[in-house]
């Protein structure tokens, strides 16, 4: 299949010549309880956490980035965890009011908190506060109704707290998305088809599904559960994506389904290698300066005690965040990693539009991978076939520098 080439930078330049859309992420590290499968940086509250300090301490945060983006419009606000309802409305309300004052937010901005069943009250009090401090958006950790298998994921809420929980954000927000979890210990296919008809039924928009994996550094890496085998998680699979498919939602991403409407703006800026500054402890940021290239940055992870995040952004002297331009040898991996998830694949014209670097830097993985069958050009994308998407790794990975 021909390979399409897009126009090339005028110069040989690691930033793109107008930045890419600018959106925020805010960390809130502090969990119930640790999940044994999470590998996010989260962190069991012990009781004696100060939300309101840390808070404060996000807001300095902000402050001290404000040079990095200043001008800029922010198109999305992503409050990830960590759980953050575990912050009560009025901290959430306080923590935006002070974005708002900080930086530009365009209009009609989504603004996205996570949360978890088993930090939420199962009434719409709550999330009628949650919205009138300006979230627009939620997105409920859920990953099952099936009472076994969330004991076995090691989780503090049961089924019926979840459909509560769900059913009451509906009842509140425009746009609600479900994290659900398939391929879990002891799990059959009719109980993976049940909890995503439960799903189905609470009239959510957007559903993001998941297999469970064993990452490292998790309890489950150390004392692996007995998950269901291949061809039974194969078989799950298929059963689930018809499933969504037949309600009305559509696959635009390898994990992430929505019905007509419910994407997910934030992460998909992620996935178009657009800008994203990271506030809070172990939060990350990519962003494209005009003076240093495309930069990307890491906050330190440990939120309290000893040096840790509060502590370093206590001291004004920017050690709490740490920068690493990222290499021109890199950007086609780095553009590519994220943009390959996305069932319409990339433009061609975006890698310039984002880098300022030529295609010429894609064309050699490019024809491999399509040699191989992994990649197709199509309506001036490039986009993962099925075999690709099966095989998305592989097709990443030729990407990487040699």
């Amino acid at each position: 299949m021909p390979i399409l080439k897009a126009s090339t930078a005028a110069e040989d330049a690691s930033v793109p010549s107008s930045p890419p859309p600018l959106s925020l992420y805010i960390h809130l590290p502090w969990c119930l309880r640790k999940c044994p499968y999470c590998d996010f940086n989260s962190h069991e509250t012990r009781g004696n956490e100060s939300l309101a300090g840390y808070v404060d301490c996000l807001v300095r945060d902000l402050e001290m980035s404000l040079a990095q983006v200043w001008g800029r419009s922010v198109q999305s606000i992503f409050m990830g965890g960590g759980t953050p309802n575990l912050f009560a409305p009025d901290l959430i309300d306080r923590l935006l009011m002070a974005v708002r004052a900080r930086l530009r937010i365009a209009a009609g901005a989504e603004v996205t908190m996570e949360a978890n069943p088993a930090a939420a009250q199962g009434e719409s009090a709550d999330w009628r506060a949650y919205r009138e401090a300006g979230v627009t958006r939620v997105s409920i950790g859920v990953q099952s109704f099936h009472g076994p298998s969330l004991k076995a994921l090691g989780r503090m809420h049961s089924g019926t707290q979840a459909l509560e929980a769900v059913a009451a954000a509906v009842a509140v927000f425009d746009r609600v998305n479900l994290d659900l979890m398939y391929g879990l210990p002891g799990q059959t296919a009719k109980q993976a088809s049940a909890d995503l008809a439960c799903a189905l039924g609470l009239g959510v928009g957007h559903l993001s599904l998941y297999q469970l994996t064993l990452e490292p550094n998790t309890l489950f890496a150390a004392r692996p559960p007995e998950l269901p085998d291949e061809d039974l998680i194969a078989q799950m699979q298929t059963a689930l994506l018809d499933r969504l498919a037949a309600a009305g939602f559509l696959r635009y991403e390898v994990s992430a389904f929505a019905r007509l409407g419910q994407v997910c703006q934030h992460n998909l800026n992620y996935w178009q290698f657009g800008d994203y500054l990271g506030i809070g402890a172990g939060a990350h940021s990519k962003l494209s300066l005009p003076e240093a290239g495309i930069l990307r940055q890491t906050c330190t992870r440990q939120p309290q005690g000893g040096d840790s995040y509060q502590v370093a952004v206590a001291r004004g002297d920017g050690s709490h965040r740490k920068s690493r331009p990222v290499p021109r040898a890199d950007l086609p991996f780095e553009f590519m990693l994220n943009g390959l998830r996305l069932v319409q694949g990339v433009a061609v014209t975006a890698y310039t539009e984002r880098t300022g670097r030529p295609v010429e830097d894609l064309l050699p993985a490019i024809a491999s991978a399509q040699a191989k069958g992994l990649l197709k050009t199509e309506a001036g994308h490039w986009r993962a076939t099925e075999r690709g998407m099966d095989f998305l790794n592989d097709l990443q990975a030729l990407f990487l520098p040699e």
